[in-house]
């Protein structure tokens, strides 16, 4: 068997010490951003031990080339039928992997600047579907009261539309996130970027989940723990995005029976935009609106809701924190593959 280059074992280091340590403490918490980095790679590692022949013995630098990428990009697009949106995600992510290598090394400088110049693929972007008001008292009037999980789905659905947070930042939500015992609740989020805001919460939503917490947590709560967490694995184990679909698909059905303007294929984020849509019509300034939302620049939210005039205004005032997370490494792990010696999951040929 070849002797495995000096040059291949730098390269899968740095992408175990890139995926363990870099991301989740310098660019995000967020499990699903960083699956999706992980995943980018996998897809990439898997590329060359399929396409390009590329073993452990001779990975190199010249493996991350322009050319090899915008091959790879065909590839997914083609093979894996991945849509214009994911092949650019996928090319984001290997883009700040080869920042971070250039970081570190500068021999490999070249390839970050080259990675930089490829063209994005042309993307249609989809607009959000709208609820209305009506549209959302409906939906949230549907769940029976009398069942333990729909008294949960309603919490749940009422914290994602009052407060207009992405599904994931809900789902993370720990219980020593909720301020519900003070004047004016409020919980605080974690989103992209690893930002942390504040959102408060309307009395009658507070009710909700305070009734929530003492039914599914109890009279003392463990602060490490979910608040909407897995039925099945328990309160350390967050609830999964497709567990909320099911639940949400069963609501919407019958919601639409009563009111047309629920859609049949209702999902999360539509309630997130539905709430910052009714913000904009009840008179909230538009900075607000984008800082609720965890827009980094106003000009997402304006193409995010479909405004075309800006607005000014003081945003508001936001809780800050850090969390640290520990992942352990990976990299010196082998099974006599690629994908095992830099640490990420082996692709379904």
């Amino acid at each position: 068997m070849p002797k495995v280059s000096d040059e291949s074992i730098k390269i899968s280091r740095h992408i175990n010490v890139f995926l363990n340590e870099y991301v989740p403490s310098q660019k995000t918490k967020s499990d699903h951003t960083l699956k999706s980095y992980e995943y980018a790679l996998s897809l990439y590692i898997g590329f060359l031990e399929t396409k390009k022949n590329i073993k452990e013995n001779n990975l190199t630098g010249n493996c991350f080339s322009a050319e090899y990428i915008e091959e790879w990009l065909v590839w997914i697009m083609e093979e894996r039928g991945c849509a214009p949106e994911t092949c650019n995600n996928r090319l984001a992510a290997l883009r700040v992997f080869l920042k971070y290598l250039a970081k570190k090394d500068v021999e490999y400088l070249h390839l970050s600047q080259a990675a930089s110049l490829i063209e994005r693929k042309k993307e249609q972007r989809k607009k959000v579907s709208g609820m209305s008001k009506k549209a959302v008292q409906t939906l949230l009037s549907v769940p029976n009261i009398s069942s333990k999980t729909d008294r949960r789905d309603i919490a749940l659905m009422t914290a994602i539309y009052s407060t207009a947070t992405r599904l994931d930042e809900i789902l993370s939500l720990k219980v020593e996130h909720l301020y519900l015992d003070v004047h004016k609740p409020y919980i605080t989020v974690v989103g992209k970027g690893d930002k942390i805001r504040s959102s408060y919460l309307p009395p009658k939503t507070a009710a909700h989940l305070k009734k929530y917490l003492h039914e599914y947590h109890g009279t003392s709560p463990n602060p490490n723990a979910y608040v909407f967490y897995s039925r099945n694995r328990g309160q350390f184990e967050k609830l999964t995005q497709p567990a909320v679909s099911k639940r949400l698909a069963v609501h919407a059905k019958t919601a639409n029976k009563i009111c047309d303007e629920v859609p049949i294929d209702l999902h999360a984020h539509q309630l997130r935009h539905a709430k910052a849509s009714h913000w904009l019509e009840d008179g909230m300034n538009i900075v607000q609106i984008s800082f609720l939302l965890g827009h980094e620049q106003l000009k997402t939210t304006m193409i995010y809701l479909d405004i075309t005039t800006d607005g000014e205004a003081k945003a508001l005032a936001t809780l800050e924190d850090e969390n640290d997370k520990n992942v352990s490494k990976k990299w010196n792990k082998k099974d006599g593959s690629l994908s095992e010696q830099c640490g990420v999951r082996t692709m379904k040929r």
